[in-house]
């Protein structure tokens, strides 16, 4: 069994969880102490039932809570090297080095970290496998590489950052330095580059797509729906959207 779920994704924070039949981790921890506690309760689980925090970057949006967390709870964290040199609060009771180019089981999860191209310090991202299921997370990537399809070809669901529609960027309140850096080659995914993604590595296998990371400012929930559904086609119940205030309930990969 491998089943996923969001507290919240977005610019104000992101966290997500992975379980299998053994094994609890979260990805990220963007969230105060307090407000991750009361999301996890939302989700049924206690902080204390968590095994690993893996981070993917050290953006506050991604990192802020972690270190809170671990000390509190005592749960282990891994993240890569780079973003352990840029990291504000390096002090958790367990501390593990992430390769992105090496993978790594926890419990009966296999971690497939994978690099991408974002404006941060050795920033990865990952697939987890369990008993032949496998969940694809891509988020806080500029563009979309050769072996970032390779990594997620054959996944049963993803977690698919579909940040920004360029005209809203364009035309929206952001500096100018802002707009280059978001729809940049180090920035984040556009719904046409993560609609894009999906055409390349295909959608036969895939159960399930979740929306993530999407910019309240210079996207909306429906233009992003629209851009996958464009590419899912006849499907569309494989939708889902985790959103930065209610995240997204457990989703069970069959």
């Amino acid at each position: 069994m491998l089943r996923f779920a969001s507290l919240g994704s977005g610019s104000r924070g992101n966290a997500a969880l992975v379980a299998s039949d053994n094994f609890l981790l979260m990805i990220d921890c963007g969230f105060s102490l307090v407000e991750t506690e009361r999301r996890l309760a939302r989700l049924g689980v206690s902080p204390e039932q968590m095994d690993a925090i893996l981070v993917t970057h050290e953006h506050a949006d991604h990192i802020n809570g972690v270190g809170k967390l671990a000390r509190r709870h005592g749960t282990p964290v891994w993240m890569t090297r780079g973003t352990h040199r840029v990291w504000k609060d390096p002090k958790v009771p367990e501390l593990q080095f992430i390769n992105p180019h090496q993978n790594f089981e926890l419990g009966d999860i296999g971690i497939q970290p994978y690099p991408v191209p974002h404006d941060a310090c050795e920033p990865c991202q990952f697939v987890l496998s369990s008993k032949g299921k496998r969940l694809g997370v891509l988020s806080d990537t500029g563009h979309i590489t050769k072996h970032i399809c390779a990594q997620l070809d054959g996944c049963d669901a993803l977690l698919l950052e579909c940040n920004h529609d360029p005209e809203m960027l364009a035309n929206g309140p952001y500096a100018q330095h802002l707009k280059q850096r978001v729809g940049g080659p180090l920035g984040h995914l556009s719904n046409g580059q993560a609609a894009e993604l999906l055409g390349r590595i295909g959608l036969d296998a895939i159960q399930h797509i979740a929306i993530t990371h999407i910019s309240e400012t210079n996207n909306t929930p429906e233009l992003a729906h629209a851009a996958i559904a464009a590419v899912v086609k006849n499907d569309l119940d494989r939708i889902t959207l985790a959103d930065q205030d209610h995240g997204l309930a457990w989703t069970e990969i069959n």
